[in-house]
């Protein structure tokens, strides 16, 4: 039998950044299918058509869903059970993810912030980027690959708040940016919005709403109902798919939250484009990998 191996790791990053570009999440087709069926204005069906097309082509050919293969981001969840050297796994993920841009291949988005130089790898300084957390019980590794385009990505916005400005503040902020954002992040797609902690963290927890299942709801009964009030109320904006108007503004919004300090209260809000492309594996010590979403 396969044992675990840090090469393992680096072929399950290299598939998964593959997956998650060709692979549309079970959960982001029914809502896109969903939203369709709802949808009235004439333009705003057609781009739904549109769409859907896409998806379908995609599927039958083994074609990428965007060109925009984004930034590779990868959210490591290390069960407490699972013996695992940290440095070598994010070394591996660095390697995978440069090798499905090469070997696949397709086009690398990381570029020097200053010189503009591509090495068209998808990684380089501080790429690709990962998130680390540990689950007590769990006797595997977790890696859930999301790749991030500029079009969304480039709508990202922080604010910090104090907390006489209240709730009503915090939602006018993500609606007044969803709006602002209009069609540049290709909606509808799913609103990541972060509340508390501190200004790194916030951003950090937009950024993980952004990846959960469509349909899913926050923990937090308060906050659960806040996501249904944002959403309805985006929806009500009336841009539409693409911006180009419609009653489906967006998919769903999610929010994570963390404890902040008295004096404070940050909130972000990171936007992903309809596709809201993700995909997960689960790495056991045996060797086994599980890929989902």
């Amino acid at each position: 039998m396969a044992e675990f191996s840090y090469q393992l790791v680096e072929d399950t990053a290299k598939e998964l950044y593959i997956r998650a570009l060709k692979i549309l999440p079970p959960d982001v087709r029914k809502a896109l299918k969903t939203a369709s069926e709802k949808e009235t204005n004439p333009t705003a069906k057609e781009i739904f058509k549109t769409i859907l097309a896409n998806i379908d082509v995609a599927d039958k050919e083994d074609m990428l869903i965007c060109q925009d293969t984004g930034l590779p981001i990868y959210m490591v969840k290390i069960g407490s059970k699972f013996s695992v050297d940290g440095a070598k796994v994010a070394a591996a993920l660095k390697e995978g993810a440069k090798r499905a841009t090469l070997e696949h291949p397709f086009r690398g988005s990381s570029t020097h912030p200053v010189t503009r130089i591509n090495p068209q790898t998808s990684v380089g300084e501080g790429l690709p980027i990962i998130y680390w957390d540990f689950v007590a019980e769990n006797d595997y590794l977790d890696i859930l690959m999301v790749p991030k385009g500029s079009g969304s990505e480039n709508m990202s916005a922080m604010k910090m708040f104090t907390p006489a400005d209240g709730v009503a503040a915090v939602k006018k902020f993500v609606i007044d940016t969803v709006l602002e954002s209009g069609s540049n992040p290709c909606p509808p797609g799913v609103i990541g919005v972060g509340i508390g902690g501190t200004a790194d963290l916030v951003s950090k927890l937009a950024k993980e709403a952004t990846a959960r299942p469509i349909g899913s709801h926050n923990h937090d009964p308060f906050f659960a109902k806040m996501e249904d009030d944002l959403c309805e109320a985006i929806n009500s904006l009336g841009f539409g798919a693409m911006g180009l108007g419609g009653s489906v503004s967006t998919l769903a919004v999610h929010i994570e939250w963390a404890h902040t300090h008295i004096t404070q209260n940050p909130v972000a809000v990171n936007t992903q484009c309809w596709p809201a492309r993700r995909a997960r594996a689960k790495i056991y010590q045996d060797g086994r990998v599980e890929y989902g979403f």
